[in-house]
């Protein structure tokens, strides 16, 4: 027995807009209304390619300022040594004064004898020989560093100007990838819009199977997504109150399943557009809606994260997004608020 606060709500609402009279038609078969050359397959291709490029230029990015980075902070090292061997030069010049003030320029036998102390004057030539040693081992050890780092630093802005090189060649081919995704995504959408137009549905688009696997068995209906009109929201489009959740995004967006289910209707023909219900075990329904394409058909098993569809701008729909719901019943009116829904299963929506 279902429990009692899953009965039908008593005041059916409409979404999205006033449905169309016209009842949708029965669903094409896979092929037919121009989806047989594999648009869809291609537009879901394609966006995998540009998630694909934008994930290896924005790597490249980061790669490329981290070799940056080293090479500006091998350069600040190497300022830093040529700085300390000045000092040390520096130095190394007033021990060879002082010792010339000192009587360094005359031989050693005369300066002893002009020295009334000959051992306190051998002690201070030793502490002298030390210092100029010690003096001519630091020269060395901070030559030798200055050569190792200024050789490291080159290395390392080589490696970033060839990193600058491919992330530059990156940019190029994302832009490519995304100029041939956005022309084949209106493309789909307007497929899709004249076959809901000519009121038949187009068939689904057999894409390879996607899932994503979670822990809590429940996923978000779209991945990448901007919140737009939420549930309970009132707009001159709809004909009392906003019965769903909009998820803005371009067109051709994976559409996934949230939970594993059954596909109950694939449709068009309504101010839906494009769509499909899945029935959960638990009794609920949730609806994807203003689909260009979808993946599956009646009767058919999902799982939880599977692709079954694509998102566009088909019915009664002022731009690419998903209207997503939740309801007790396959049928409209019975909505409930899909966000706290999906947060009692583990699913934020930000």
């Amino acid at each position: 027995m279902r429990s009692p606060r899953r009965r039908p709500l008593l005041v059916p609402v409409l979404l999205c807009a006033a449905v169309l009279a016209a009842r949708p038609a029965p669903a094409a078969a896979d092929g037919e209304h121009g989806f047989g050359d594999g648009l869809g397959a291609q537009v879901a291709r394609l966006y995998e390619e540009a998630a694909a490029a934008s994930q290896e230029y924005d790597a490249g990015r980061r790669e490329a300022e981290t070799q940056r980075a080293r090479a500006q902070r091998y350069e600040e090292l190497r300022a830093r040594e040529l700085r300390e061997l000045g000092r040390l030069r520096a130095d190394l010049g007033r021990f060879a004064r002082a010792q010339y003030r000192d009587g360094g320029g005359l031989p050693m036998a005369v300066r002893m004898v002009l020295d009334g102390d000959p051992d306190r004057l051998m002690r201070g030539q030793h502490v002298l020989a030390q210092a100029n040693l010690a003096v001519g081992s630091a020269l060395g050890k901070r030559r030798a560093a200055e050569e190792r780092l200024a050789a490291d630093g080159a290395r390392a802005a080589s490696a970033w100007q060839v990193l600058e090189r491919r992330t530059a060649e990156l940019a190029v081919l994302k832009r490519e990838i995304e100029g041939k995704l956005e022309e084949a995504r209106w493309r789909l959408q307007g497929r899709a819009a004249a076959s809901v137009a000519a009121g038949a549905c187009p068939g689904a688009v057999r894409l390879p199977r996607r899932a994503v696997h979670s822990a809590r068995g429940w996923v978000a209906p779209v991945e990448d997504y901007r919140l737009s009109a939420s549930f309970g929201s009132g707009g001159a489009r709809w004909a009392r109150r906003h019965t769903g959740q909009d998820f803005a995004v371009p067109i051709g967006t994976p559409v996934r399943a949230v939970g594993a289910g059954r596909v109950v209707r694939v449709a068009c023909g309504d101010g839906f557009g494009v769509q499909v219900v899945v029935g959960h075990p638990d009794g609920y329904f949730t609806q994807y809606a203003h689909l260009a394409s979808v993946t599956v058909d009646p009767g058919e098993r999902v799982s939880a994260g599977q692709w079954i569809g694509q998102t566009g701008s088909t019915g009664n729909s002022t731009g690419p997004h998903l209207h997503f719901e939740v309801r007790v019943t396959p049928e409209m009116g019975s909505a409930v608020d899909p966000v706290p829904w999906l947060g009692e299963r583990g699913v934020g929506l930000g």
